[in-house]
């Protein structure tokens, strides 16, 4: 039998998994907060638990199932790592600065299937969805970094949008959510975590119906069905009508403000026309909602897509903010790197193609 990641469990099934095994409730307590208060990297670490617990847990879990390939740090403070997973797969993890504490966007598949045109992440198809404990051990990893830069830095933020669908890893994503969310360990408020969907419109139902107070983001990045199905594959499954139905249940259900991500894109979405048909499109419920306009990120693979100019952005955030529409402008952090979510990744399976 494999060993599986222990991070994969919540806390509830550590303690059921734990008793199972003839194991004492308290020993649960003992194993999280070695886990993530301590940050063991070896179960033999663990002082105040029983020999006999230990190699019960040693032959049952594994607490590293990434290696770190490479890790790319900006002049902003912006880190990239490339993990490796035990089945050889890359993905990756962004640490980033921000003035509010430090976030990390993490990866839920291996790939993606959504088929966004502009975008490097689905340049390679999904080949599988990543455990509950990978995505966890990405949080980790970076944590544990931090703790040995020796300067008392803790994640404080979560966002999960890089390479593939969360909502399409929808098991794994609520248990990731428990695990970092709760306050016996990590303790990351869910105020503080943020999910992006390419708008599965019957997932956000789903995701809507959870006890989880965490912060939900839609790729959005067009305001009409003709043009999001041009850029966007996704939209003939879940056309704006039924991913607006989702949103409308969402807000019923949650009463919480959702983010519409919008990639601007140089004479395709960033014209006025389509501020004005964004704005009506979320006016009935704007005060329940924000708008994050984001320069792309240009990508070698998708060149018939160029950055908006600086006048086109301006101009559009002026449009929604004069509709009442409350809107930023999201700058990219870490350019001086692969800046493009899932570009690290796609430049390093070419070059071990071409060895």
């Amino acid at each position: 039998m494999s060993k599986t990641s222990i991070y994969g469990l919540t806390y509830e099934q550590l303690t059921d998994w734990l008793v199972e095994q003839g194991e004492k409730r308290f020993r649960a307590d003992q194993v999280w907060n070695w886990l993530y208060k301590k940050r063991i990297s070896n179960f033999n670490e663990m002082k105040n638990v029983n020999k006999e617990t230990i190699e019960l847990l040693d032959n049952s879990f594994v607490l590293h199932t990434l290696g770190e390939e490479i890790r790319q740090e900006s002049k902003d403070g912006t880190i990239k790592f490339l993990f490796k997973l035990e089945d050889g797969n890359l993905i990756e993890t962004v640490l980033m600065r921000f003035h509010y504490g430090l976030s990390v966007c993490v990866t839920t598949q291996v790939g993606c299937n959504i088929g966004c045109t502009f975008c490097a992440s689905g340049l390679l198809r999904k080949s599988r969805d990543l455990s509950s404990g990978e995505i966890v051990e990405q949080i980790m990893n970076v944590q544990k970094h931090l703790d040995t830069m020796g300067n008392d830095e803790r994640v404080s933020h979560i966002v999960v949008m890089g390479i593939g669908e969360p909502l399409d890893n929808f098991t794994n994503l609520m248990d990731f959510l428990h695990v970092v969310n709760d306050d016996r360990g990590l303790n990351i408020g869910a105020r503080h975590i943020t999910v992006s969907t390419s708008g599965l419109a019957h997932k956000i139902y789903e995701f809507a119906d959870q006890d989880l107070q965490v912060n939900l983001a839609i790729s959005l990045h067009a305001p009409n069905n003709d043009l999001r199905t041009r850029i966007m594959k996704i939209n003939k499954a879940f056309p704006i009508e039924k991913l607006m139905k989702a949103v409308d249940y969402y807000l019923e259900k949650k009463n919480r403000r959702i983010t519409y991500e919008y990639i601007m894109l140089r004479d395709v979405n960033d014209h006025r026309e389509e501020a004005i048909q964004l704005a009506n499109l979320i006016n009935d419920h704007r005060h329940l909602a924000y708008v994050n306009l984001i320069p792309y990120n240009t990508v070698d693979e998708h060149i018939d897509y160029q950055r908006s100019q600086s006048e086109s952005i301006q101009a559009f955030y002026e449009t929604l903010k004069d509709r009442g529409i409350n809107c930023g402008v999201r700058w990219e952090n870490g350019a001086d790197i692969d800046a493009a979510c899932g570009q690290l990744r796609s430049k390093q399976i070419k070059k071990s193609k071409a060895v």
